[in-house]
C-alpha cells in the first residue's frame, strides 16, 4: 500500500481510493493488450458489445448504455472504429437520427485474435485472489454498482 501524507478520513474514502487505484492498474495492464492492435479499452468494449449483438447489430445509443465505462463521445468512437473498418453503420427505418451499428468481418477477426490474450490478462489481473475471494469481490462490487443504479 502507498504511504499516505495524511490518514484517510473514513473507511469509505479508503475503499474509494483503493478501488480507483486497482482499477487503474488493471485497465493499464489490459490497455497494453489492445495497444498493439490499434484500439483502446473502450473501443474493445464496443466491439465486444457488437459481437454479442450479431447479426442484428445495435443502435448507437444502446451501445452507449451497455458500455462498461460511460463514454460521452460514442459517436466519435464509432467514427474511429468505422475508419478502421471494424464497424459499419447504417440508418434504418424512418428515423434518420437512429444509426444502427454492426461489427464487420475485420472486427470479428480482431476480437478472435484478442480473445486469448484478454482471457490471460483477466486471469493475471486477479491472480492474487483465489476463487472464493474472486467471487466475493464480484459480489461486493455488484452491490456497490446496483446501489448507484437505483439512485
Amino acid at each position: 500500500m502507498a504511504k499516505r501524507a495524511r490518514p484517510v478520513a473514513s473507511e469509505a474514502e479508503d475503499a474509494f481510493v483503493t478501488l480507483m487505484r486497482a482499477a487503474d492498474r488493471v485497465r493499464t495492464a489490459l490497455a497494453a493488450v489492445f495497444e498493439p492492435h490499434g484500439i483502446t479499452v473502450q473501443q474493445y468494449n464496443v466491439l465486444r458489445i457488437l459481437r454479442g449483438a450479431e447479426p442484428e447489430g445495435l443502435p448507437t445509443l444502446t451501445i452507449a448504455d451497455r458500455m462498461i465505462e460511460r463514454a460521452p463521445g460514442i459517436t466519435r468512437m464509432i467514427d474511429r472504429l468505422e475508419a478502421k473498418k471494424l464497424v459499419a453503420r447504417e440508418r434504418r427505418g424512418g428515423d434518420r437520427r437512429c444509426v444502427h451499428c454492426r461489427i464487420t468481418k475485420h472486427g470479428l477477426a480482431l476480437l478472435a485474435r484478442l480473445d486469448e490474450p484478454v482471457d490471460e490478462g483477466d486471469r493475471a489481473a486477479f491472480a492474487a485472489l483465489n476463487q472464493r475471494e474472486l467471487a466475493q469481490l464480484v459480489a461486493l462490487l455488484e452491490q456497490v454498482r446496483k446501489a448507484h443504479e437505483s439512485a
